[in-house]
């Protein structure tokens, strides 16, 4: 499977693809920051979702929420924020996993033991996957939560910040790191 994998990414890093990826991925997210997002804490009083709290939450927290939200607003939580952020994880993995995979191709670096990170954000997509039918369950369970269910819904959502932050760093490394060699290239070029 890690070759099948190998074999798609190195055949799918091509600017062209991962560029306009990175404009319909980042089309979803805004839609999501300018929309979903706004609309569903219209109804929390200001408190953030469980989606936008890379810290984590507790059982506390998620009754608290899900009380202010409503009724009508954890309806719109399951039913217009989810849906959109059913989308977004795969849109993440795929375009990011790419991302990465075309910057090592310009360090050389693609074919080496580097491939490990383009993984980085496909652990990132499947986490929030995880996190989001975990919130899609305890949306259709309230007010009987368990705190074993909010635990491990907490768990994929830290691991989904942790591996965005990480992805994150290791983007501006890799930036830097072809920066680099593109002007040192370029110095050689000139003498």
């Amino acid at each position: 499977m890690m070759i099948k994998l190998r074999e798609f990414i190195a055949k799918n890093s091509s600017g062209k693809k991962v560029a306009l990826l990175f404009v319909i991925t980042n089309l979803i997210y805004a839609f999501m920051l300018l929309v979903t997002i706004p609309k569903t804490v219209a109804y929390s009083g200001g408190m953030k979702l469980l989606d936008m709290m890379p810290q984590g939450y507790d059982s506390d927290y998620v009754n608290e929420l899900f009380n202010k939200l409503g009724k009508e607003g954890r309806d719109v939580y399951l039913f217009n924020q989810i849906p959109v952020d059913m989308i977004y994880p795969l849109l993440f993995a795929l375009t990011y996993s790419l991302l990465i995979a075309y910057f090592l191709k310009k360090l050389d670096k693609l074919n080496t033991s580097f491939f490990f990170l383009c993984l980085i954000p496909i652990i990132g997509g499947i986490a929030d996957y995880l996190e989001n039918i975990g919130i899609i369950t305890m949306l259709n369970n309230y007010p009987d939560l368990s705190v074993v269910h909010v635990s491990t819904t907490n768990i994929f959502s830290i691991i989904k910040s942790v591996s965005t932050t990480l992805f994150f760093i290791v983007l501006i490394v890799i930036i830097i790191l072809v920066g680099i060699k593109w002007l040192k290239l370029k110095r050689s070029g000139v003498k």
